[in-house]
């Protein structure tokens, strides 16, 4: 799952939810939020589709502008 850049949501509340949906530790929470600030998203989740569906509703609930991509086998 990507977590994009926003101008609404304060980091405090990024790291909140990245530790409370994810099951980020803090310095993991603060790493992504601090990526996605600086480079426009960074991939927080690498789960099954139907955990990342949970999430992703879960984020999307919480005012975050997250998208899911599917990993493709090669």
């Amino acid at each position: 799952m990507i977590l994009n850049n926003d101008t609404v949501n304060t980091f405090d509340h990024v790291i909140d939810c990245l530790i409370e949906i994810c099951g980020h530790n803090y310095y993991q929470a603060v790493q992504c939020a601090t990526i996605v600030h600086n480079n426009g998203k960074c991939s927080v989740a690498v789960d099954t589709l139907e955990e990342c569906e949970f999430m992703h509703e879960e984020m999307l609930k919480q005012g975050l502008d997250v998208d899911i991509q599917k990993m493709t086998n090669k």
